[in-house]
């Protein structure tokens, strides 16, 4: 008798990063980040922009205030910023590639996504509106937590709003403040660096890239990894 091959299962539900996952906004955020440092005398340089992947907006508000030196409050910073990028994803999205395909299959298999991104409601509307109106589940923005990234809270908030548990999850990020969220809350993470580095860790799964994954390629990078985390460690 021929054994039957079961083949794995896809993840339980996926919780998406989106600047630097889903959309390439960060160059975005940088040209914002230099007009801001223009118009009110400040200074500001590629180092400290890199040094906001991924976190909070009002964290990276005091951040500018303090670094590039401007009297503006967090606040006004953070204001002003959405303002110019929001703009710039009305005119045009940046999509990164393979990740609206990789939405699609999600969908296609019935697995439930959520994304948990530290922009703001009113810069996400805009992308939102560009994706059919149930691709994501659930919507957890800066402003819906009260402690953003690396703090696990907006994972957690995403995978109870799913309704599953946080350790069944997968999540797509694209640094390393972000992996340590959905670590901390019990994900695996899918790593794909793109501006930044990741660091090598527990529960971390490094691709190249979205661009040709689909459900069976994510499902299969799981699994490689899962089967490697039960191969006892050799010292």
């Amino acid at each position: 008798m021929t054994p039957t091959v079961t083949q794995p299962a896809p993840p339980t539900a996926v919780l998406w990063d989106m600047d630097g996952t889903l959309v390439d906004t960060e160059p975005y955020w940088i040209d914002t980040e230099f007009a801001l440092a223009e118009k009110y005398g400040g200074t500001w340089s590629q180092e400290h922009a890199m040094n906001l992947v991924g976190n909070a907006l009002l964290d990276s508000g005091e951040y500018i205030r303090e670094h590039m030196g401007i009297d503006r409050t967090p606040q006004q910073i953070v204001d002003e910023l959405l303002d110019g990028v929001v703009a710039r994803v009305e005119a045009e999205v940046p999509w990164r590639p393979g990740a609206r395909e990789l939405l699609a299959d999600l969908r296609e298999h019935a697995v439930p996504c959520a994304l948990v991104t530290m922009s703001w409601q009113r810069f996400v509307d805009p992308i939102l509106a560009q994706l059919p109106d149930d691709t994501f589940a659930s919507v957890v923005t800066g402003d819906r937590v009260e402690l953003g990234k690396p703090h696990p809270e907006p994972y957690l908030k995403a995978a109870a709003e799913l309704g599953v548990d946080p350790v069944d999850c997968v999540a797509i990020e694209d640094s390393n403040t972000g992996a340590r969220s959905a670590v901390a809350a019990g994900c695996t993470v899918v790593c794909v660096p793109n501006h930044v580095p990741i660091l090598e860790g527990e529960r971390r799964v490094f691709a190249p890239s979205l661009e040709g994954l689909g459900v069976p390629g994510l499902t299969a990078l799981l699994d490689e990894h899962a089967a490697r985390e039960r191969r006892p460690h050799v010292i």
